[in-house]
C-alpha cells in the first residue's frame, strides 16, 4: 500500500473505504457469506449497493469496472440479470422480510440508463425489493446523460439524493481527463435538477485533475458556490492502478500529470475555507454540507458502522452480517453465473473482531470525529487505550486532537485523512497492496 510520503502523485490507491483491505479477500471464504445469508437477521439498517457498469465513455482516471458503447439489447440483458440476483438473495433468511432503510445507484453511470431502462428496473426489481420506505435512495449522473424527461423518471421512480460528477468547470480540464460531458451540459443539468426537486443534490470535485491550475480552482469553488448544492464532495486525485494515466506512468514512463499532494491538499483547504464562508458545514474529510441537521449522507454513515448493505451487479461490494464480500467483476461471467441460479459472489472475507473494530474507527475517522464511547460500547473496548500509540504520534504531529469524548481531527489532519488510517492496521496489512 502506497504512502504519499513524497510530493508527487505516484500509481497506487490512498482512498481507504474498507478493511482488511480488498486484496486480502479471497474465494476461499464465499463459504462465509452464504452462511451470513442464510442466519437469522441482526437488528441493523439493511441497504442496498446496485452496480451500473456502463459509461459513455472511460475516463483517463477511472478504475471501476465499467463498460462502454453498449446496446439496448445488452443493458436489457444486465437489469435482467440484477433483478434476477435480487430475488435470490432476497429469498435468504437473513434477508427475507426485512425492509431497506438505504439504497445507492452506483457505477459506472448509473444515468446512462434510458427513462425506459429506469423504469424497467424499478418493475424488475419490484418483487424482491421496494424502497418506497428508504430514508435515502441516491443515485450517481454524469451531466452529459441527462435530459429534463430522464430527471423527472428519477424523481418518479423514488430517487432521493442525486450525486452529479461535475468534477470541474473548464472545458479544456474536462477533456484533458478524458470526461465525457463539458460545462454547458453541468449546468443545463443542474438546473433540471431543481426544477424537478430533490431532498438533496451533491456535485463531485476532484482537486488537481491534470491541466488544474490555481486561477481554474478558484474559479471552480466560485462556480460551485453558485450552484448552492446541499453537499459538496472534494477528492483529491489519485492514480489507482488499472487507468489510463496509470498505465501511461507505468509503460511508458511518462511523468504523472497529477498535482503534487502539498499543491491538492492546499486547493482542498481553500475550498473549504470559501465554503465555510458560503455557510457550509464541514461533514467529513471530503464533504461539505449547507444543513448539517437535514443534509446527511445516510449511506455512507450506515458503511461506515458495520450497516448490512446487499450487492448486486458484477463488481459489486457489500458487507452483510459482519462478512464483507465482492462480485464477479466481468460481467460476462456474471450473467452466466445468475443463469445458473447461483449468486455470483467471487470473494469475501469475514473479520475478527478486532478487525471489525479497526474498520470502523477508520472509517469513521475520516469523517473528523470519532465518538469514543460509542466505540467503546460496541466492541467492548478502550478506544484511547487500543490505539493509544498511533493517536499520540498523530497528536504529536498536529493531525488530530483527543479528549474522554472525541478523536478529532484537525485540518491538518482532514486533508490527509486516508494517509494516517493505516497506521491503526495490523502490522500484516501495513505495506499490502489495498485493492
Amino acid at each position: 500500500m502506497p504512502t504519499d510520503t513524497s510530493s508527487t502523485t505516484e500509481v497506487g490507491s490512498y482512498f481507504i473505504s474498507n478493511y482488511p483491505p480488498f486484496s486480502q479477500w479471497s474465494a476461499e471464504h464465499v463459504s462465509e457469506i452464504q452462511a451470513a445469508l442464510d442466519s437469522a437477521a441482526e437488528p441493523v439498517p439493511l441497504g442496498l449497493y446496485l452496480h451500473i457498469p456502463f459509461c459513455r465513455k472511460r475516463c483517463k482516471f477511472c478504475y471501476f469496472r465499467v463498460y462502454t458503447n453498449k446496446n439496448a439489447q445488452a443493458i436489457a440483458d444486465y437489469v435482467e440479470a440484477i433483478a434476477e440476483e435480487a430475488r435470490m438473495v432476497s429469498c435468504r433468511a437473513g434477508v427475507e422480510g426485512r425492509e431497506l432503510d438505504f439504497v445507492y445507484f452506483g457505477g459506472g453511470t448509473p444515468s446512462y440508463l434510458s427513462s425506459r431502462q429506469l423504469l424497467f428496473l424499478r418493475e424488475s426489481l419490484a418483487n424482491s425489493f421496494t424502497w418506497e420506505t428508504a430514508r435515502e435512495v441516491t443515485f450517481e449522473c454524469e451531466p452529459g446523460t441527462l435530459s429534463l424527461d430522464k430527471v423527472k423518471t428519477l424523481r418518479e421512480i423514488g430517487i432521493t439524493r442525486v450525486s452529479l460528477g461535475v468534477e470541474n468547470f473548464s472545458d479544456a480540464v474536462l477533456e484533458e481527463n478524458g470526461r465525457a460531458h463539458l460545462s454547458a451540459e453541468i449546468l443545463a443539468a443542474y438546473d433540471w435538477l431543481q426544477q424537478v426537486g430533490f431532498p438533496q443534490i451533491n456535485i463531485d470535485l476532484i482537486a488537481g485533475m491534470a491541466g488544474e491550475t490555481d486561477e481554474n480552482w478558484s474559479e471552480c469553488i466560485d462556480k460551485a458556490i453558485q450552484l448552492r448544492p446541499d453537499n459538496i464532495t472534494i477528492y483529491q486525485m489519485e492514480l489507482p492502478f488499472n487507468t489510463v494515466y496509470s498505465h501511461e506512468i507505468q509503460d511508458q514512463g511518462i511523468v504523472s500529470p497529477i498535482a503534487d499532494w502539498p499543491t491538492k491538499r492546499r486547493w482542498a483547504s481553500q475550498a473549504i475555507d470559501r465554503m465555510l464562508e458560503a455557510g457550509y458545514h464541514v461533514s467529513s474529510g471530503n464533504e461539505l454540507v449547507r444543513n448539517p441537521q437535514t443534509d446527511r449522507f445516510i449511506y455512507r454513515d450506515n458503511l461506515f458502522r458495520g450497516s448490512d448493505v446487499l450487492a448486486l451487479g458484477v463488481s459489486s461490494f457489500g458487507h452483510f452480517q459482519g462478512v464483507h464480500y465482492q462480485n464477479l467483476d466481468a460481467i460476462e461471467d456474471y450473467q452466466t453465473v445468475v443463469q445458473t441460479g447461483a449468486l455470483p459472489i467471487n470473494r469475501a472475507l469475514k473479520p475478527t473482531p478486532l478487525q471489525s473494530l479497526i474498520r470502523e474507527f477508520v472509517l469513521q475517522l475520516k469523517e473528523g470525529v470519532v465518538q469514543v464511547n460509542e466505540l467503546d460500547s460496541k466492541f467492548d473496548v478502550q478506544i484511547l487505550e487500543q490505539f493509544a500509540t498511533p493517536l499520540s504520534n498523530q497528536q504529536q504531529a498536529g493531525f488530530l486532537e483527543t479528549d474522554a469524548d472525541t478523536v478529532r481531527l484537525t485540518r491538518k489532519g482532514l486533508l490527509q485523512a486516508d494517509s494516517l488510517l493505516p497506521e491503526y492496521f495490523e502490522e500484516q496489512f501495513r505495506q499490502v497492496r489495498y485493492t
